[in-house]
């Protein structure tokens, strides 16, 4: 059990809102607050105008590689190299998105550890240019859905005021 103690004594608090009591159970330490508050004002500003402002046609183009596609479609599917796979260096994509979504951007499902990128594949098209633009719109999806987990909404001058009074 000293042991124990012994770990649970070099712990840092998990985070802005807790820390551990003598019974090592999570206490929260800051109750009336909004949840926003804990982010850098500057941080989500610059997300949220980031947001505004993201079209599909503002992402780097990648580079994309075209091979046989497998399953059904008979002799076209033989003959035709209709599979498209793009890559996005993480570096490449970081230089256009905000702080905030830049550091969720290995956590992605597409994230490819061995050349540190976001890979995506698309074959259920006949041609390259729709899987080409398919892969296109699969990582705006992923950068908007990064945005939707990372990003709070903007709080209310009613919450604001609410949480100040308390």
């Amino acid at each position: 059990m000293a042991t124990l103690r012994a770990v649970y004594a070099n712990l840092k608090p998990p985070g802005a809102f807790g820390c551990f009591d003598k019974a090592f159970r999570l206490v929260r330490t800051i109750q009336h607050q909004a949840y926003d508050a804990a982010f850098d004002p500057v941080e989500l500003t610059e997300a949220r105008k980031w947001y505004s402002s993201f079209t599909e046609s503002s992402l780097p183009k990648g580079q994309t590689t075209y091979s046989r596609s497998s399953g059904p479609g008979g002799q076209h599917v033989n003959k035709t190299e209709s599979k498209a796979t793009t890559v996005w260096s993480i570096e490449e994509l970081s230089k256009g998105l905000p702080k905030l979504i830049r550091s969720a951007l290995r956590s992605s499902k597409y994230y490819s550890r061995r050349n540190d990128s976001i890979t995506i594949q698309a074959q259920t098209q006949r041609s390259r240019s729709a899987n080409t633009d398919d892969n296109r719109s699969k990582l705006a999806e992923e950068l908007h859905k990064i945005y939707r987990e990372r990003v709070p909404g903007t709080t209310s001058n009613e919450k604001i005021k609410k949480y100040e009074a308390l």
